[in-house]
């Protein structure tokens, strides 16, 4: 296994696969990496001959200074576990070498319909940060594959479109949420929980399973599923951000009775720790 921290090495690496016709497939990921991580290197390493991760913690999209400087950084024993997955090639940037300009002079690149909704208004500016590091990561290693994780269902979504809108050459290919025995979603946030509140995170999950529970057996009240789940939430230690019931496809509110997929999305904090989850809810 390679790492590497520039493009020049990046791209040379790049030529020779695509010199022996070799499909690249590419995750990336901000480090302090956790079994959901791995398990989208595995998915890459079904789908193509040479696999391509890289480590960036992006302050583009980070609204919160102190989000950004608590974010957990283990890049040496990141590379270990890649290294054991027999990856190919670890790119590791530092700012200067993603935003040689600064971050003041980027040109930043806009998802329309993203930043008006769930996540999107809690953290303004965030989807941005998002989409303008993509596009220069998928730019940089120009691979076939993207693998990202439905976990941030909402990015997941964002980044489709990106693609689409601008005619980038990569096929971006879901995998499905890794979770704790508990059910909570497997995230480098965890490890900034306390021992009493890993104890209650997984109630997040529960209240979406119980809403999918509901919506499965005839319930069309979604007003009144999502109030009671918030509610649940708070007297449980939550400050919920959202909790909300949208199509899968374009996350535009569902409708009483929809016969449609659905996900069903939740954000909330527990104490300082900021916590997102989402599952499916097939009603087609």
């Amino acid at each position: 296994m390679q790492v590497v921290d520039n493009t020049v090495a990046l791209r040379t690496r790049i030529k020779t696969w695509r010199a022996n016709n070799e499909v690249i497939a590419f995750v990336p990921t901000m480090g302090n990496l956790h079994e959901g991580h791995l398990s989208l290197v595995r998915k890459a390493k079904a789908l193509a001959d040479r696999i391509v991760v890289s480590i960036f913690v992006n302050p583009l999209q980070f609204n919160d200074k102190n989000d950004l400087e608590k974010y957990p950084r283990t890049l040496t024993e990141d590379i270990n576990l890649l290294s054991e997955l027999e990856c190919d090639l670890v790119f590791t940037p530092d700012g200067k070498v993603v935003y040689p300009q600064g971050m003041s002079e980027q040109t930043s690149v806009h998802v329309p319909g993203m930043d008006d909704k769930l996540c999107g208004l809690g953290r303004p500016g965030h989807f941005d940060g998002v989409a303008t590091v993509v596009t220069k990561l998928f730019n940089m290693v120009q691979a076939d594959i993207a693998v990202f994780g439905e976990k941030d269902y909402q990015q997941l979504l964002l980044i489709k479109k990106l693609v689409v809108d601008l005619n980038i050459p990569v096929d971006v290919v879901g995998a499905p949420t890794r979770r704790e025995d508990s059910g909570l979603a497997m995230s480098s946030r965890n490890n900034l929980l306390s021992d009493k509140q890993r104890l209650t995170a997984p109630l997040l999950y529960q209240q979406l399973m119980t809403i999918r529970t509901a919506l499965e057996n005839g319930e069309t009240d979604l007003d009144a599923l999502t109030q009671a789940a918030q509610t649940q939430l708070r007297q449980s230690g939550f400050e919920p951000e959202y909790l909300d019931i949208r199509r899968a496809d374009d996350l535009q509110p569902a409708q009483a009775g929809e016969k449609t997929t659905l996900r069903i999305l939740a954000a909330a904090r527990l104490g300082s720790v900021r916590l997102i989850d989402n599952i499916l809810c097939d009603l087609a």
